[in-house]
């Protein structure tokens, strides 16, 4: 069993898993001081406050009810019908996702945990509860089950004490969640907001509960009310946890516009159950509180208030402003401190910090520019998304080309060394071995990531979505029809995209070679449009570019019109070209081909597509060019294409485009204030047109950076 009593203190644990180590000299008097202080976010000081924590400081400074207050079980159990308690609350950007990752994160031997799953113990009191002690233990050896790919069970163990403890509620409901996400199946969606909202249920029963004379004192004093137990600061963690979660389904259940406003309110009492805990973790710190889970608390801060600060700090400036006049604010350099922080901690959230910055470094912010796609029906909502580049972990941001895997690798070292066969493990050691130019061995490490599990064959689908890259990127293009083919027939998150990659990869193949496949590339292509979906109620761009290339092959024209080298034209959108430019004999035998295009396109019939061809043709070659440091003649390239500006019928996003990649060639040649004026350019300039979103935020990393260079 995983512990033995039932009290406040609970028994000694008979876990096989080895402790976390012990404060070092200075910490045995209470917690070290936080990285938190001094950046703008410390809450007021008061003279006189003990070891325990006064209420008021979940009050805030204006007319807001207690967070202890907000929601009870009968209004979650109205939730789906109305977002009262949504509204209940919102006078009070990151799930924590498949982030997972560590430093010495407690040795366990999964098989012996394994074992003892039919029989979990854990120690409840009375009133139904389970102690903080075991939920912490138990959420612990199920995180080491997950990461060694034992995710049923995971489920399990933490299953039968779901609806009574706060971490095998959380632990159990994010795991559900994941799966959803990672399914995109509305049954599974279904199922992961039925798991939160128990989860929220549960973390409830633990949460500061107040009268109504108490409600209303607290709003004329706010140091009159009773004091929370280190048991109640807990639950507000859980609590905020499970709210964001809850948000992030809520988006892609379905378009309807209540979900969207109910998302968005959670997202906002989320964030701001976060900044009480950090007022409390404050006077915690200050006053040297000793409390026996401190670094536990310490870590789900951490945790909340570096990925909100991670999510919000590098949106656009125009939604910044709006964010901050609703009550959200975003420091970089502090949200990624906090994760860094909080993964070399010793609390269980350490490897959700962790990963959090490896999936945002290595994956996410590479991929995903398709962050204004909450933005028609509120800018606010826009912070589940994470986007963002610093300084201080500077890796690939959004096409950027600035890679530096050195501390992305010395951050997964430990986690890779005590999981050498976890999923997630082995697909960021393969994506920053991907990202150093290291193509073959990026393509075993995937396979291998593929063949050490089949539970969750969704994990299967992230391998097959690089694989298809990797063939592409060595223009190998039956292995990467292979992979594309795939992705179209097992996973669901995307059907639009596949198919027309798809048919883009087909498109590059000898004709005798198509037929060998017995696919139809004009039906591929006519597909795409009756494939797209929508996500929050909006159009996901990469799907809407993929139905807006396609028309070209629509039954309505008199014949197909063939798009030219359709293949290169998306990995342009997907990034691909910093990584090729790590291999030149990859970029080398990229240019060959795109002037092979360029040549064909002299021989065709003049159409109304003829100068948008010539124009992607261009700006392919000034990539490949510049890659291969070659910048006069990359610049010759660019150029056309922006004095071609005013002929363009349909691909108007690429003279914006152009201008990104002409303005990270004069920064390359030291001219810093021209590259910054070309970046500005582009962004003020133009708009409407297909990727513009991410676009803008491949921009504002840029700006960021550079203007921070040009000042100092």
């Amino acid at each position: 069993m995983l512990c033995r009593s039932a009290g406040a203190g609970g028994g000694e644990s008979t876990r096989s898993a080895a402790r976390w180590p012990r404060p070092g000299p200075g910490r045995s008097a209470g917690p070290p001081p936080s990285s938190l202080a001094g950046a703008g976010l410390s809450p007021e000081r008061r003279n006189g406050v003990g070891p325990k924590l006064p209420v008021w400081f979940l009050g805030g400074g204006s007319l807001r009810r207690n967070m202890a207050l907000v929601g009870n079980g009968a209004e979650l159990e109205a939730d789906e019908d109305i977002f009262e308690d949504a509204m209940e609350t919102i006078s009070m950007f990151s799930r924590t996702d498949m982030a997972t990752s560590s430093r010495p994160f407690a040795s366990f031997d999964t098989k012996l945990a394994s074992g003892r799953l039919g029989s979990s113990n854990v120690s409840r009191s009375t009133s139904n509860k389970v102690d903080l002690k075991c939920g912490l233990e138990e959420c612990a050896v199920a995180l080491n089950l997950f990461l060694s790919n034992k995710f049923t069970d995971a489920l399990e163990l933490l299953r039968p004490w779901a609806k009574e403890s706060m971490y095998h509620a959380l632990g159990y409901s994010t795991i559900v969640v994941l799966q959803a996400v990672m399914t995109f199946e509305q049954q599974d969606i279904q199922n992961g907001i039925s798991a939160m909202k128990d989860a929220l249920q549960t973390c409830q029963k633990y949460r500061k509960k107040c009268t109504v004379v108490e409600s209303f004192s607290s709003l004329l004093s706010r140091g009159s009310l009773e004091q929370l137990t280190e048991e109640e600061m807990h639950a507000e963690i859980c609590y905020a946890e499970c709210l964001l979660q809850k948000a992030a389904l809520t988006f892609v259940q379905d378009e309807n516009m209540i979900n969207f406003i109910k998302g968005g309110l959670k997202i906002r009492t989320s964030y701001q159950i976060y900044k009480e805990c950090l007022s409390i973790l404050h006077v915690i710190q200050k006053n040297k509180v000793e409390q026996q889970f401190f670094y536990e608390f310490e870590g789900g801060v951490k945790l909340g208030i570096g990925a909100f600060n991670l999510m919000l700090s590098l949106l656009p400036a125009r939604i910044i402003r709006l964010l901050e006049f609703i009550g959200f604010s975003g420091n970089r350099e502090l949200g990624l401190l906090q994760l860094q922080e909080g993964a070399s901690g010793r609390s269980m959230r350490s490897p959700l910090c962790c990963l959090t910055i490896l999936a945002f470094h290595t994956y996410i912010s590479l991929i995903l520019g398709v962050c204004y796609i909450l933005l028609k029906y509120g800018e606010l909502l826009i912070s589940i998304y994470p986007v963002v580049k610093t300084e201080a972990f500077p890796v690939e941001f959004l096409g950027t080309g600035e890679v530096n895997v050195v501390e992305a690798e010395s951050l997964l070292a430990p986690f890779l060394q005590q999981f050498p066969n976890g999923s997630l493990m082995l697909f960021y050691h393969a994506r920053i071995e991907l990202l150093k130019g290291n193509v073959e061995e990026a393509q075993e490490i995937f396979r291998k990531c593929i063949s050490v599990q089949e539970e969750w064959k969704q994990f299967h689908h992230l391998c097959y979505w690089e694989l298809m890259w990797i063939y592409v990127f060595q223009q190998n293009w039956m292995e990467a029809y292979y992979y594309s083919d795939l992705l179209c027939k097992e996973s669901k998150w995307s059907k639009a995209t596949y198919v027309f990659l798809k048919a883009a990869i087909l498109s590059m193949l000898p004709e005798e070679d198509v037929v060998t496949t017995k696919e139809d590339i004009v039906t591929l292509f006519r597909q795409v449009d009756s494939l797209k979906q929508r996500i929050a109620g909006k159009s996901i761009p990469t799907e809407k570019f993929a139905v807006r290339k396609s028309r070209r092959y629509s039954a309505s024209l008199p014949a197909p019109v063939k798009l030219i080298v359709p293949a290169l034209e998306m990995m342009y959108v997907w990034n691909g070209f910093p990584i090729v430019s790590k291999r030149r004999d990859l970029s080398e035998n990229l240019l060959v081909t795109v002037e092979k295009a360029e040549a064909a396109l002299q021989n065709e019939k003049i159409s109304d597509y003829s100068v948008d061809d010539e124009c992607l043709v261009k700006l392919l070659k000034g990539c490949c060019l510049k890659n291969l440091q070659r910048p006069l003649q990359a610049e010759l390239c660019f150029n056309h294409v922006i004095q071609s500006e005013k002929l363009l019928k349909y691909d108007h996003y690429l003279v914006p485009f152009t201008l990104f990649e002409l303005a990270f060639l004069y920064k390359s040649q030291g001219e810093i204030d021209k590259a910054i004026k070309t970046l500005e350019t582009a962004r003020n300039n133009y708009k409407d047109y297909s990727m513009e979103s991410r676009l803008h935020f491949r921009i504002q990393a840029a700006l960021h950076l550079w203007k921070k260079t040009s000042s100092d």
